[in-house]
């Protein structure tokens, strides 16, 4: 190789960077990189702020909105644009494909404010936090003030849950062998999703009873010749006789007395429920008003529950207290009087009722 050859490559050759330039560059990636990092930081600033930013923070109006299942992202950031829950449907959209996606939002009815932040709407939609509404069964109601109490919780209508309840096929799915689902629907406080179907509510609370009908129970029933649907009857008797816990098994004593004599159980609350119309004062001519809970009328126990029972008369009924007695009278400071002899009980009667 020539000498003007190496002269060449050498001329060729890089120069190597000052220390100055390294300098210059360093502090230019440095800035570079530190505004990069501002910036992240000031969009996720602006970003949480958004999502923590109600349409109206004044707003107290509950809107109820409806998330059907398979409802597409687009059409659910329309619902809540259209409810004016959200503002910036665009970072709603933002909001939920940081969190989780749209397709972790569950169905269902949800109760929203405008006050609350995108972040919470979304978190109620993805958790599953549907509205729900909350209804307490006392003892002693009956299939058409259950239904009363339930369309008053606006979960179902009245005039629906009668129909259901002497559906035969609806009653069938319950495994229900009677002409009413009377009885067998446990009073309790219940919670539930607002949208429920009719049938679910009813099923539920049928559900809860058989729980509660516990196996010893069933055992006990079974010993003393009872069904279940039988056992539910006599419980519903003696839960509208007496609203005395301690009073229950000497009831369920007299008309299980009454059932091994052959005797009629003559309960004014079998009468009742048999009756068309009731004024609230029980007569004569209603206790001669013929149908089949007529229990003045007709022996054995009516065709089924009048109400339905708690769980204290059901186990009253199947353990009645071990007394004679076959009668008793309302005294006036709200309790019983107990006779085992219909001498003895028309005494209390001239005492405690007589004018």
């Amino acid at each position: 190789m020539s000498e003007n050859e190496n002269s060449v490559q050498e001329s060729e050759a890089p120069e190597p960077a000052s220390p100055a330039k390294k300098r210059r560059l360093g502090k230019i990636l440095i800035v570079l990189f530190s505004s990069i990092i501002l910036c992240a930081f000031l969009g996720y600033q602006y970003l949480d702020s958004e999502f923590n930013r109600p349409a109206n923070p004044k707003a107290d109006e509950t809107k109820h909105v409806h998330i059907r299942s398979g409802m597409s992202f687009a059409r659910i950031l329309e619902l809540l644009e259209k409810s004016r829950l959200i503002q910036n449907p665009g970072l709603f959209h933002l909001q939920a494909r940081l969190r989780g996606g749209a397709k972790s939002i569950q169905a269902g009815v949800y109760a929203l404010k405008a006050s609350m932040s995108p972040r919470e709407i979304y978190r109620h939609l993805s958790e599953g936090r549907v509205a729900r509404r909350t209804f307490t069964i006392p003892e002693g109601y009956n299939v058409r003030e259950i239904a009363r109490t339930i369309q008053r919780a606006k979960l179902a209508g009245e005039e629906e849950i009668l129909r259901l309840s002497r559906d035969p096929s609806f009653l069938e799915e319950l495994d229900i062998s009677a002409a009413s689902i009377e009885g067998y629907l446990f009073p309790d406080t219940y919670h539930f999703p607002v949208g429920t179907e009719t049938k679910k509510i009813l099923g539920f609370m049928v559900r809860t009873m058989r729980k509660k009908f516990s196996p010893a129970l069933r055992e006990q029933a079974k010993t003393m010749g009872f069904t279940i649907h039988q056992a539910l009857t006599l419980a519903s008797i003696i839960e509208k006789e007496t609203s005395l816990g301690s009073e229950r098994p000497l009831i369920a004593a007299v008309f299980i007395n009454r059932l091994k004599r052959r005797m009629r159980l003559q309960s004014d609350p079998t009468v009742i429920y048999g009756l068309p119309h009731f004024d609230g004062n029980i007569t004569k001519k209603d206790l001669r008003y013929d149908s089949p809970y007529n229990t003045y009328l007709h022996r054995g126990l009516p065709p089924g529950p009048i109400a339905s029972p708690g769980l204290e008369s059901i186990k009253s009924a199947l353990n009645p207290a071990k007394v004679k007695y076959l009668y008793f009278v309302a005294t006036k400071a709200g309790g019983h009087r107990f006779s085992r002899t219909y001498r003895e009980h028309r005494r209390a009667v001239n005492r405690y009722q007589r004018k």
